[in-house]
């Protein structure tokens, strides 16, 4: 930012009314200490060699950033280095432009200009559009950069303006992957398959760690996870087809193309992920599951590593499992006021079954997890038999379902039961032994925990006599059945209303009598949420109690219907589904569209 004077870019933003003079003048006064300090910290950090890339001076953004001032009027907001380039862009009348790593090509960033120039001048190439370059620039007013990139490139710019540090990150990352990336492709024009089957347990290294003196493979598989740990990604496909490898990331409960490797490097990267996750190398013909523990940033995250041979080879699928995720106060997980207390009688019964049912990847792990968390003291033995386990947590006797060495979840529980718990969790209740087992640890004493794979609470009563426990078992052994699912919740950075005719709602079963149009909410787009409208997830309810009432409905009939318990059910104060999705909608917290698309099989 050389080319604008450091008053200058003050007066911009003081006018911008994200300054007041007199911090102002407070910046003036500390400007050149906080330069000197700022420089000496970069050197540290780089450990002051000769020959580190380039160092860019410390400019008056920098300075201000680093101050932590606060904006006028907002004593808890900071002023930062986004709102400082920001500001000065739109003085500059030049677009800003907050680069998300989704929507840029690996080959457009890493081809169209050398790393060195990149990085001396702050530039990333973002896209090639009807023969026009657009560029994010930290300086769009450096006419010698723009000349210079016209020329190499011969194409028409379309200059945009980005903050430092996320045109190094940028820089730092897709050039890091890259050359990782070419080299092992270079590495492995004949392949070769590594025997390798040692780490179970690995840190991944801080970016600034991976040099290019390490194996290529291994560096091309930390930036994958990485990236996509930054980027909140839940599942991590690699995908071999005919001529490439397709990487895809699921964030928010959506699928993102995020790269297209060489076809070649396809079998090491596996090998490699393979070799963490203590799977079988050389089997490539059979589906195999492990999982791998990493730590990154100072904090653990559970993979689950699956693999299944397909076309092309051997499609792998990793779930992230991020503690912060699996394990929450019950109170955010998006359980409504009524649904929650509910819960929390379910929760303090001394004994009995608790049931969540949903479809995969409605959120019942974490349901679960969180419910047993929550139980979990000193007092309480909680034992759990998992098919595989999800999180590690030494509150918790985790059992994994290990087939070959007969423990399964029926099996397991009558040790269990020798193993003086008081409470248990099933992973899931899949065949009728697993269901009497679960249904006589509940009558003995115990409180039991599991999932069901229903549509809805009531179908959970037919669900059990289908496989084959009785009506009064069902009645005395039931505490209560909840159903879930999720819904993505809409981005707070881009938010807008809209209005929707009532009767559009009504069909969907809001009650808005007397109304002719509703006010509801959306997400336009923007960079935070990749321009879906939506940034993370909340859970939609239906708990069913059973009470005294519906203790006599379920155990007065052999060939009890749906309809007769979901009717008892929502007369004792069911909330349904539906019903639980319509209220975060009208509550501004989902779309009319989510609540469509994820209730419309109920």
């Amino acid at each position: 930012m050389s080319s604008i004077p450091d008053e200058k870019i003050l007066k911009i933003i003081t006018r911008e009314g994200l300054l007041t003079p007199e911090q102002c003048k407070s910046i003036i006064s500390k400007a050149p200490e906080q330069r000197r300090r700022l420089t000496q910290l970069k050197r540290v950090k780089t450990g002051g060699l000769p020959g580190q890339d380039i160092e860019h001076p410390v400019t008056i953004i920098d300075v201000i950033a680093s101050l932590q001032i606060s904006l006028p009027g907002k004593e808890t907001e900071v002023l930062d280095e986004e709102q400082v380039v920001r500001a000065v862009a739109g003085h500059l009348k030049v677009p800003y432009k907050k680069i998300d790593p989704l929507q840029l090509d690996l080959d457009v960033v890493t081809k169209t200009i050398p790393r060195l120039f990149a990085l001396k001048h702050l530039v990333v190439p973002l896209a090639i559009t009807n023969g026009k370059l657009e560029v994010v620039m930290y300086d769009p007013t450096d006419a010698d950069v723009l000349e210079d990139l016209q020329r190499v490139t011969t194409l028409e710019l379309t200059p945009a303006m980005g903050t430092k540090t996320d045109i190094l990150k940028i820089i730092g990352e897709f050039f890091g992957f890259k050359s990782s990336l070419v080299a092992a492709e270079t590495q492995l024009a004949q392949p070769s398959v590594d025997i390798g089957n040692l780490e179970q347990y690995t840190r991944l290294k801080s970016m600034s760690e991976i040099q290019s003196t390490d194996t290529h493979i291994k560096n091309v598989v930390d930036y994958l996870f990485h990236y996509a740990l930054e980027q909140r990604a839940s599942d991590i496909h690699i995908e071999p087809k005919r001529d490439h490898v397709l990487i895809r990331f699921r964030i928010d409960g959506v699928l993102h193309i995020i790269y297209k490797l060489p076809k070649v490097v396809h079998p090491a990267v596996i090998s490699r992920i393979k070799s963490l996750s203590r799977l079988d190398i050389a089997e490539k013909r059979r589906p195999q599951d492990g999982r791998v523990k990493l730590s990154h940033q100072n904090q653990d995250a559970e993979i689950r590593v699956s693999t299944v041979p397909v076309a092309f080879g051997e499609k792998m699928v990793m779930r992230i499992l991020d503690p912060t995720i699996l394990f929450q106060d019950l109170e955010d997980l998006g359980f409504s006021s009524r649904d929650l207390i509910v819960y929390h009688q379910f929760l303090k019964k001394p004994n009995g079954i608790i049931l969540v049912t949903g479809p995969t990847g409605s959120g019942k792990s974490t349901t679960l997890y969180s419910s047993l968390a929550h139980l979990a003291s000193s007092e309480k033995n909680i034992t759990t038999v998992e098919d595989p386990i999800e999180m590690i947590r030494e509150d918790f006797n985790q059992i994994a379902v290990q087939p070959a060495v007969g423990i399964a979840f029926a099996s397991i529980l009558r040790n269990i039961l020798r193993q003086d718990p008081d409470i248990i969790m099933i992973g899931e209740i899949r065949d009728q032994e697993t269901a009497e087992n679960a249904v006589q640890s509940a009558l003995t004493g115990h409180l039991v925990f599991s999932t069901l794979h229903t549509n809805d609470a009531p179908s959970t009563v037919t669900r059990l006599m289908d496989l084959g426990i009785k009506p009064f078992l069902i009645a005395e052994s039931l505490v209560g059945v909840m159903a879930q699912r999720l819904l993505r919740k809409i981005c707070p950075y881009c938010v807008t209303t809209l209005e929707v005719d009532a009767p559009v709602l009504k069909s969907l079963g809001a009650n808005v009598e007397g109304e002719e149009s509703i006010q509801l909410k959306q997400g336009k787009g923007c960079v935070k949420c990749r321009g879906t409208g939506f940034l993370g997830r909340t859970g939609a309810f239906e708990i069913m109690a059973i009470d005294e009432g519906m203790k006599e409905v379920i155990a007065g009939s052999d060939e009890l219907d749906i309809i007769t318990v979901k009717k008892k059910a929502l007369e004792s104060g069911m909330i349904p589904l539906r019903t639980s999705a319509i209220d975060k909608m009208l509550k501004g917290i989902t779309t009319f569209q989510e609540v469509v698309r994820v209730t419309e099989k109920i």
